[in-house]
């Protein structure tokens, strides 16, 4: 495979996330992390403390590019020449609800492939949301997210 696409709003990265990136890319000659800016969400971080965070935490990745957009998956897709999405996916709900989506995103472009990855099963209960709740509750969720996240997080709750 040349070129997949591994999206989410990654807000925060979790070390689920970045354990699927790294596996992803062992897939493809190119992967690209494709930060998805959803305008119906208040975000705890920006678009561009995503693509910083990320773009650091990536860094020792030869064939990983980081990227941002809005609108359709598919259209992405499309527009940027990806052969495949991969998705990943810690229990049966998140298998019901990627299902659904990657059928409505071939429907959109009829050439899209989905691949889905199991999570590590030391991660499949972490998610972004679940990790921002315990945060803003005063939680511990170190080792749950990386270093540069847990320090960013620590920074805005200061401010």
């Amino acid at each position: 495979m040349k070129k997949a696409l591994y999206a989410g709003s990654f807000d925060p990265a979790t070390n689920g996330h970045i354990d699927l990136i790294e596996r992803a890319a062992k897939l493809c000659d190119c992967l690209v992390v494709g930060i998805i800016q959803n305008p119906s969400k208040d975000p705890f971080f920006s678009i561009e403390e995503r693509v910083e965070m990320i773009r650091e935490m990536t860094k020792g990745f030869e064939n990983v590019e980081v990227d941002s957009f809005t609108g359709l998956l598919a259209d992405y897709v499309e527009k940027n020449g990806i052969d495949a999405v991969v998705r990943g996916l810690r229990a049966n709900m998140d298998f019901e609800y990627e299902i659904q989506m990657a059928q409505m995103n071939a429907r959109l472009y009829a050439k899209m492939e989905t691949i889905f990855l199991m999570t590590n099963p030391g991660n499949s209960f972490v998610s972004s949301s679940l990790i921002k709740e315990v945060f803003k509750l005063d939680g511990n969720v170190e080792g749950l997210v990386p270093d540069i996240v847990l320090r960013k997080m620590k920074e805005k709750l200061k401010k």
